[in-house]
């Protein structure tokens, strides 16, 4: 029997949960580029980023295989998400459901990472587990995202949610290769 190796691309915005999303789902343990920050400002969030990338794999049955690549939130690390987006059968664009300051950054991040690649990708809006988070009717509306696109709530600690983003990317795969077949 062949397994059949999927890429998928985890990116977003600084601390969006990236690192999480990836580190919750993976059967082994991660590979991570984490390094300490030192700006003040930054630290208020999280005291680590990711510098180049997050690697992790996850097998969705004894056919399929996703490896999946996270990338670095700093703009300074574009050239990463770059790299990555090269190739993937899909992408998860993670936002911050309580930081309504960043959507304009992952707007900009998704019309981006869209002129990169054709892939399908899907929209996890993380934290949704808090009180203070965004309904996703408001953030679908502040980014501009198309009803044709599936945004999908996510808490990135827990693996149940984890899995149900990444089993909406892949339907919205197969959906979209269905009509281009």
């Amino acid at each position: 029997m062949t397994t059949h190796v999927l890429k998928i691309v985890i990116t977003g915005g600084y601390a969006t949960g990236k690192t999480q999303f990836v580190r919750s789902i993976s059967d082994i343990e991660p590979v991570s580029t984490e390094q300490v920050l030192t700006a003040t400002t930054e630290r208020a969030l999280k005291h680590e980023t990711t510098v180049a990338m997050d690697f992790g794999s996850i097998a969705i049955n004894d056919q399929i295989t996703l490896h999946l690549f996270g990338t670095p939130g700093h703009e300074r690390f574009d050239f990463m998400r770059e790299h990555l987006l090269v190739g993937c059968l899909g992408y998860v664009v993670l936002v911050d459901s309580c930081r309504p300051a960043h959507l304009p950054q992952t707007q900009h991040l998704l019309f981006r990472s869209m002129e990169l690649t054709e892939a399908p990708f899907v929209v996890a809006a993380n934290r949704q587990d808090d009180p203070a988070a965004l309904p996703l009717n408001y953030i679908r509306r502040r980014l501009g995202l198309p009803f044709n696109v599936p945004l999908v709530p996510c808490v990135a600690t827990d693996r149940t949610t984890v899995r149900g983003v990444l089993l909406t990317l892949l339907k919205h795969i197969a959906a979209r290769l269905t009509l281009h077949s």
